[in-house]
């Protein structure tokens, strides 16, 4: 953790990284409402295949960000990879809304993806290495708010804007450039000690200097590494599959299609909640306990809207506290590993961890898209995403419980 005072700390980067996160929410959220616009109207040459690729892609470029790209913290520092990310994807996303058909629209989504894809690790990074010891989760938790109020913000701005979906586009282009001179002047460079430098000892040995993903492979590493893995997977199939096609999967359970929208603000408003309630848990009772709770009753609730609730409000109270659990449990995976991996290597696991969920980012709308294709959307859709949370909590067990000494510098907080 930190090795700077509390006393001195400032507030910019918190809110620097909060923000940079607001732009990872937009990107979360916007094809879900663009998606249905584009093949409606069949701009671009938009249709129900071309729009599954243009998703897919975008999705693709995020896994490669935060797989390649936010590895590069570790080495160069977390603050010129967080501008680096930000510029690049908010050139990359204006861009798009001048896009002359859905090739070039695919290929802007695929770089923009990048940037946002090693934006998330980075930023988390940074926080992990700012927060005081014993408040990793909720630091976590925190700036992943930033997350849920970018998407409940872009599905907010969609309600106002659609079908003018370039729009969409040109509003979270230029939000990234209005941030960018606050990270260049405001955002302090990495913490003394957390950014390993060639030939420096750093308290380690000249081999555990070395970063990268063959680490993860070394002891201790190797079955922490496939739990998060797991976890990571299912709860970003999660995130993604139910932002991307609840108002679809209510629409194919006989909801009218406006309330399929707002019940997609309604999921992330309850995961802003979540998020809060989560760090501050964590911290308490110890992140481990928590998201393995919060994974297990997220298959529960996603099970249970499997069936048809006749009552708006109970149907929007159900959304709400699904929402509480389902995107939270996610950003517990992502506290944890800043506590089970050194400060050396917390850029490369962060990245690690997104950048395997976004693999499950890719194949959760795309089974749920088969299902919607094949008219099985409901109930079975709720059903594959109560399995998933069901298999994240079995990967999550994976993980050893005690701190055994040949783990003594990975971990930073024992199971409880």
């Amino acid at each position: 953790m930190s090795t700077l005072p509390s006393s001195r700390r400032s507030q910019w980067p918190v809110w620097l990284c909060w923000l940079a996160m607001v732009l990872d929410g937009f990107d979360l959220v916007v094809l879900g409402p663009v998606i249905p616009t584009l093949i409606k109207s069949g701009d671009l040459g938009f249709n129900a295949v071309a729009a599954t690729f243009a998703a897919t892609i975008s999705l693709v470029g995020v896994g490669l960000g935060a797989l390649f790209i936010a590895p590069l913290s570790d080495k160069f520092g977390r603050r010129k990879l967080l501008i680096a990310c930000v510029a690049g994807f908010s050139l990359f996303t204006l861009a798009i809304a001048v896009a002359p058909d859905v090739t070039t629209f695919s290929v802007l989504r695929l770089l923009a993806g990048v940037g946002l894809g090693a934006c998330l690790p980075a930023a988390l990074a940074y926080m992990n290495d700012y927060a005081p010891a014993g408040s990793g989760g909720k630091s976590t938790t925190r700036t992943m708010t930033g997350y849920h109020v970018g998407a409940v913000a872009t599905a907010f701005l969609a309600i106002l804007v659609i079908p003018n979906w370039r729009l969409m586009f040109i509003i979270g282009g230029v939000a990234g450039l209005v941030l960018l001179p606050f990270l260049w002047a405001k955002l302090p460079e990495s913490l003394p000690g957390v950014v390993t430098k060639p030939g420096s000892a750093v308290g380690h040995s000249a081999g555990a200097n070395r970063t990268g993903f063959r680490d993860l492979i070394h002891k201790p590493y190797p079955l922490v590494a496939l739990g998060v893995a797991i976890a990571s997977f299912m709860g970003l199939l999660l995130v993604y599959g139910l932002n991307t096609w609840l108002p679809q999967l209510m629409a194919a359970a006989g909801y009218p299609v406006s309330t399929g929208l707002t019940l997609l603000l309604v999921l992330n408003v309850g995961a802003v909640a979540g998020l809060v309630l989560a760090g501050i848990l964590a911290d308490r009772h110890g992140t481990r306990k928590v998201v393995l709770l919060w994974f297990g009753l997220s298959a529960v609730l996603l099970g249970a809207l499997s069936i048809k609730i006749p009552n708006e409000f109970l149907l929007n109270a159900a959304v709400f506290v699904t929402g509480v659990f389902v995107f939270s449990s996610q950003v517990l995976v992502y506290a944890w590993v800043g506590q089970l991996f050194p400060a050396r290597l917390r850029g490369t696991a962060l990245g690690f961890a997104a950048g395997v969920g976004r693999l499950g980012a890719i194949v959760g709308p795309a089974v749920t898209g088969t299902l919607v294709a094949t008219g099985a959307a409901y109930p079975a859709g709720f059903y594959v995403f109560a399995g998933a949370a069901v298999l994240a909590v079995a990967g999550l067990v994976l993980i050893p419980r005690a701190t055994s000494p040949a783990m003594q510098e990975a971990v930073l907080e024992p199971a409880r």
